[in-house]
């Protein structure tokens, strides 16, 4: 499957990715010495396509994607001097997969590799508000990263103190299931968020603190910002401040009509819908973690 001297297993998660796995897949020919998948009972010919495309696939209930992914690490097999992160509904564009090929062998001091990330909605590149390039760890050497547990914006950390590097192309964003699927899973990563806020405040599991350690400077500044700056703003004000700021002062408007759309969609409508989650959550409880457990469970189907 690889056509250079470095061995990369990428592990990726599906659940009814039959309209993105080929391309996906067809992207990491060239570069990965193992496709790892761990599917959650798809229902289409996600896995069939994955398998006839050399891909190892295993299957797994879900829970949240950090579960998920973390178990994906732990079972992908250590035979590999790099793991790699992907979702089905990325691509490497070509000058990234030679750049990987070139520059991987001569890395010997590092530790972690950054990429960049071309975010698409309706075929239009997204190249404003803040949305490119969003540089992300997506390689590593084996046994040198895990993932955050959380329930949401969950980061690879590094351990100890590896040298990183910042690669110079493009991995692509290009999700094609339409608006709907769109509204559904930013509904799903709303609730997602909403419990990693409530937790915050109320204790309701124990946090996962290791991105402190990591010497990550911009998953530190982005949580930073998150935990330390936009949660501190009035709630239900700040999905506007937030969209304000992306798509004016981050010139976000240069995106036109589509980006406008993603904009709102994206920056204002799912930070809105996360706050209305709190809100109700927090009402609905009178602010007692017990009763936030239950109504996650019951409701949500969130078990803590």
């Amino acid at each position: 499957m690889i056509e250079a001297p470095i061995s990369i297993t990428v592990v990726m998660l599906t659940y009814n990715e039959e309209i993105h796995i080929e391309r996906c897949l067809r992207s990491l020919q060239r570069i990965a010495s193992k496709i790892f998948i761990v599917d959650s009972y798809s229902m289409d010919r996600t896995v069939d396509i994955a398998e006839s495309l050399g891909a190892v696939v295993v299957q797994r209930k879900w829970k949240n994607y950090a579960d998920q992914f973390q178990w994906g690490l732990d079972h992908c097999g250590d035979e590999s001097e790099w793991v790699m992160r992907m979702d089905a509904d990325e691509y490497l564009e070509p000058a990234l997969q030679q750049e990987i090929l070139l520059r991987l062998p001569s890395l010997t001091d590092v530790g972690g590799v950054y990429i960049n990330r071309k975010q698409f909605f309706y075929g239009k590149w997204i190249k404003h508000g803040g949305r490119y390039p969003l540089t992300l760890l997506r390689i590593w050497r084996n046994g040198q990263g895990r993932i955050e547990q959380r329930w949401m914006d969950e980061h690879i950390i590094l351990t100890g103190d590896a040298r990183t590097v910042i690669l110079d192309g493009n991995l692509v964003d290009d999700n094609l299931k339409g608006i709907s699927f769109f509204v559904d899973k930013h509904n799903s990563y709303a609730t997602r968020e909403a419990v990693d806020v409530l937790n915050q405040k109320y204790n309701l599991f124990k946090k996962d603190e290791s991105i402190k350690l990591t010497n990550d400077p911009q998953a530190k500044r982005k949580r930073l910002l998150k935990d330390g700056v936009y949660s501190k703003l009035p709630i239900a004000l700040r999905s506007m401040f937030y969209f304000i700021f992306r798509y004016v002062f981050q010139l976000g408007f240069l995106d036109g009509g589509k980006g406008f759309i993603y904009h709102f969609m994206q920056g204002y409508w799912y930070r809105m819908l996360v706050d209305i989650k709190i809100m109700e959550i927090e009402e609905r409880s009178d602010g007692d973690a017990v009763k936030m457990k239950q109504i996650l469970a019951e409701e949500y189907g969130i078990k803590l």
